[in-house]
């Protein structure tokens, strides 16, 4: 798991720091077949897709679904995230307090008037904040997907992933 140091102090959003500029044209984004991080990619996914089942998931909704690991403001999570590097993010290897910002402000660019809509883009991530207490990265990054049905060919990974994820072989989930 890539996890920074200590929390940034500001409650300001990164600007000084911002990272470089990304040359990558938009259709080179999201580019799961190669590329500098491809094997800690798919690596990541590996593990979420052999782990994620459905009984992994009840074992989390009961150990966080009371919401008392702790408390936070906004802004003291969005911190917590300058400690954390997505490893299943094809396109970034920075804190990821970056992208809840850029998020915000891409959907804020393009739908002005659904504040809601700014304020999801910029909450979408702190689920990765676990990270920091212990829980590996494949549980709590990447893209989601159900359990306990059928899986969608949309999903990253899906022809080479799940062959070790025994909810697969449950026939009330295929």
């Amino acid at each position: 798991m890539k996890v920074l140091g200590s929390a940034c102090q500001s409650s300001e959003p990164p600007q000084a720091d911002d990272p470089p500029e990304n040359p990558k044209s938009k259709e080179n984004f999201r580019n799961f077949k190669e590329g500098a991080l491809i094997d800690r990619v798919y690596h990541t996914y590996l593990l979420m897709h052999t782990n994620q089942t459905v009984e992994f998931v009840q074992k989390k909704n009961e150990q966080y679904g009371g919401c008392n690991l702790r408390q936070m403001t906004i802004m003291e999570a969005l911190e917590l995230l300058d400690n954390v590097v997505d490893e299943s993010d094809p396109d970034v290897d920075f804190p990821n307090s970056y992208h809840a910002y850029q998020t915000a402000e891409g959907i804020r660019e393009k739908h002005p008037e659904k504040d809601w809509f700014h304020l999801v883009g910029l909450l979408h991530d702190l689920g990765k904040i676990l990270a920091l207490s212990g829980e590996p990265q494949w549980a709590v990054v990447g893209d989601t997907f159900p359990v306990g049905c059928k899986l969608e060919d949309s999903i990253v990974f899906r022809d080479s992933t799940f062959h070790d994820n025994p909810d697969t072989r449950n026939p009330l989930y295929t």
